[in-house]
């Protein structure tokens, strides 16, 4: 990398900044979570060099400007290894990389445990309290346990954060089922905004989506499911289904009714779900003569469900 961004390297490389070539590290970090979920591994290694390439770059870029270097990175990760585990690297070599909290060190074989010790050393680190750390505090900003999680990871991550550092705190909910009737509050409140139809309400939509969605977040978090996670499964089943309408279909989508979306949808999503026994032409018979039957005996409206 030194040479790549040295004179005589590569003119693109050299023209780089920090503001420029974050966008990519964006993209390398979730190209590594899809080699990872499609068990990709030989290519996981290749897109995990990718992503230390990133490292590479940000740390030559900082060394260019005076600021650090590689080695300073890999200091500063070297000693919180042993800073956070004391446990592990005893509790002398643990203060000798900067830890001042007073943690359990019989922890051995608890998880549990460990992420305790874990909290509270993060705690002090963020106190200013470990070597070489400031104690000075800003008092229009008073600090809160909630300035632990930052603002730069992706909203779902961050609002379920928020939530189970809220959790801590005894501020939360006490059952999963207790987040439903929030849920159908939330959603009311969203609906009465919406409804409106005045653009200048925009901003008041935007905070009641926002509410839906922190609730829904959390709802997660207390059923042990990581909503990024299940809003990416629910991305790939949205793409295979809509891959198999199109399949099935013997027209442009845009030149079908929406009952005709409707059925091409169903049969989609009924082939993806019992496996390749019959072809998607016809699942779209069936699903229309299914119809057909039921718009007999009384109205039905199908219902497009994508989980």
């Amino acid at each position: 990398m030194a040479r790549l961004r040295a004179p005589g390297g590569c003119p693109w490389d050299r023209e780089q900044n920090f503001d420029s070539i974050r966008k990519y590290t964006l993209e390398e970090t979730y190209e590594v979570f899809d080699a990872i979920e499609r068990r990709d591994f030989p290519h996981l290694a290749e897109e995990l060099g990718d992503l230390l390439l990133q490292v590479l770059f940000y740390a030559e870029m900082a060394a260019n400007e005076g600021q650090f270097t590689i080695a300073d990175v890999l200091d500063h990760l070297n000693r919180k290894l042993v800073r956070r585990h004391p446990h592990v690297f005893g509790d002398e070599a643990a203060r000798a990389a900067g830890n001042n909290a007073e943690v359990d060190l019989q922890v051995a074989e608890s998880a549990e445990g460990v992420l305790r010790n874990w909290e509270e050393i993060k705690a002090a680190e963020k106190a200013g309290k470990i070597s070489g750390g400031s104690t000075d505090a800003d008092p229009a900003h008073p600090q809160s346990r909630l300035d632990s999680i930052t603002r730069a990871m992706p909203a779902l991550l961050e609002a379920a954060k928020l939530g189970g550092k809220a959790q801590k705190a005894g501020f939360d909910w006490p059952d999963w089922r207790d987040l439903l009737p929030k849920i159908a509050e939330e959603t009311a409140e969203l609906e009465a905004e919406a409804a409106s139809g005045d653009p200048a309400r925009k901003p008041a939509i935007e905070a009641e989506l926002g509410d839906l969605l922190f609730t829904v977040v959390n709802l997660g978090r207390h059923l042990g499911v990581d909503a990024e996670m299940a809003l990416r499964g629910c991305n790939l089943r949205f793409r295979e289904r809509f891959r198999e309408m199109e399949l099935a279909s013997l027209s442009p989508l845009e030149e079908l009714a929406p009952n005709e979306l409707e059925d091409l949808w169903a049969a989609a999503k009924h082939k993806l779900a019992t496996g390749p026994k019959s072809t998607a032409k016809e699942d779209v018979d069936a699903e229309q003569s299914r119809r057909s039957r039921e718009s007999q005996s009384g109205p039905n409206r199908a219902e497009r469900n994508h989980d």
